[in-house]
């Protein structure tokens, strides 16, 4: 097995991009291979990897058809629908809650204030 080739944070030569780079391009990788690696250095944690694609070689983003549109719009509402009182929660329910706000934290209907 060959080994990738390794370049420094920001020292990689032209023509080889992230996957990230290439979609900011309206490209993707289209199935070939990591070309090379991108390594960060960080002070106490192993460093950042980034694997890098050939631009020549990435094909364009497939279009998002109306079926695609419709399913990624009930994804995006089933992440704002709370599990306790089954309403849209008009946001995104935070995954460490699992419910909406008010479910989670109920204020309480017996509160009387003193003066």
């Amino acid at each position: 097995m060959a080994t990738l080739p390794v370049y420094r944070w920001r020292l990689a030569p032209d023509g080889l991009a992230t996957r990230r780079q290439l979609r900011a391009r309206n490209l993707r990788p289209g199935g070939q291979p990591v070309a090379a690696q991108l390594e960060r250095p960080r002070r106490r944690r192993g460093p950042l990897v980034a694997y890098l694609y050939r631009v020549d070689l990435a094909v364009p983003v497939r279009p998002m058809t109306p079926a695609r549109w419709a399913a990624l719009a009930r994804a995006n509402a089933a992440r704002r629908r709370c599990s306790a009182c089954r309403r849209d929660a008009g946001y995104v329910i935070p995954a460490s809650l699992g419910m909406c706000v008010l479910c989670a934290f109920p204020e309480p209907s017996d509160t009387v204030r003193s003066p």
